[in-house]
């Protein structure tokens, strides 16, 4: 079978053929690194209540004593998904192609991409009230879904189509809040703002007030809102089971929150966000990779500390 690049194949194909066979690499820039005390992070996410960082070819485990506990990791991770319903449990996307799985908590992995074409991942979360079901979104492709942990995968939607063209989903987040329709929202970052879909994969769709559409059908003008900036990438999402409603975005021109599921935002801090993760129990406390430097916040991002991975393996 001859090689053929992503972008040469259709997506009925895609749904029928089996494109684990396919090897070409797509090449997109490299995942942003923060430094701490030297030590390049790329990725973070939290198993249970201890912030876990990637550097290259390290896995560290950062209790809150900002104990480091580092464990070796194969290859790079670029980004990180876990569950709180499952401890001990982490996905990674590999840069720059495949998706790992590991149920010790990072000290061993696994290949959790079988069916997923061979191309990158660029966006990775767990679906909000279900532990096992997990999405994936692929450059240059679209949202794939496993509903078994990775065993197995599914092709649920195309890219979205903003602004004239469509875009690359650059990060992922289940928000548990009823889309009307039987179903919960799927929040998509985007080099063209913020956008999602119900998990039904009927359209992409902006965010808006709940009753707007009503509003738009019995004539009247639509509660107001304040989106996110235009003009901005949307380069990471976050948020706390514990508090569907309050949301984090992570953009160059700092990190942003809202309060009503995405509705109306305001900036928080300024410094350009590089990665972002969330306590699962405690939504106020978060990590993230600012102005190239790990820090954390206690109070939803009004303030920060740096945070401090000892130095000795640089890698």
């Amino acid at each position: 079978m001859p090689i053929q690049s992503t972008r040469a194949m259709s997506r009925r194909r895609v749904l029928t053929g089996g494109l684990a066979a396919v090897g070409a690499t797509l090449i997109l820039p490299d995942p942003s690194f923060a430094l701490s005390k030297g030590v390049p992070i790329q990725a973070l996410g939290f198993d249970g209540a201890v912030l876990v960082a990637a550097s290259k070819r390290r896995l560290w485990h950062l209790s809150s004593s900002q104990e480091a506990k580092p464990s070796p990791v194969e290859r790079s991770i670029a980004a990180i998904a876990s569950h709180p319903e499952t401890p001990g449990t982490m996905f990674a996307a590999i840069d720059p192609v495949g998706l790992m799985r590991s149920r010790d908590g990072g000290s061993t992995w696994a290949d959790a991409g079988a069916g997923l074409p061979a191309t990158r991942v660029t966006a990775l979360t767990h679906s909000a009230l279900e532990p096992d079901m997990l999405y994936a979104a692929l450059a240059e492709d679209g949202l794939w879904r496993s509903i078994d942990a990775g065993e197995s995968w599914e092709f649920v939607m195309d890219r979205p189509y903003l602004n004239g063209a469509e875009r690359e989903v650059l990060t992922l987040a289940s928000v548990g809040n009823p889309t009307g329709m039987g179903g919960i929202w799927l929040y998509a970052g985007t080099d063209a703002g913020l956008t999602r879909v119900p998990d039904c994969f009927c359209r992409w769709q902006d965010v808006t007030p709940g009753d707007a559409m009503d509003a738009l059908a019995a004539g009247k003008t639509p509660p107001s809102a304040e989106p996110l900036p235009e003009g901005q990438s949307v380069r990471h999402l976050a948020l706390s089971p514990k508090a569907s409603e309050r949301l984090y975005a992570g953009l160059e021109s700092g990190l942003w929150t809202s309060t009503d599921a995405g509705v109306n935002w305001t900036r928080a801090a300024a410094g350009k966000i590089d990665a972002l993760a969330v306590d699962p129990v405690d939504p106020q406390h978060l990590a993230a990779v600012r102005d190239g430097i790990l820090s954390v916040s206690r109070d939803g991002g009004m303030t920060f500390e740096p945070l401090n991975i000892p130095q000795g393996d640089q890698t």
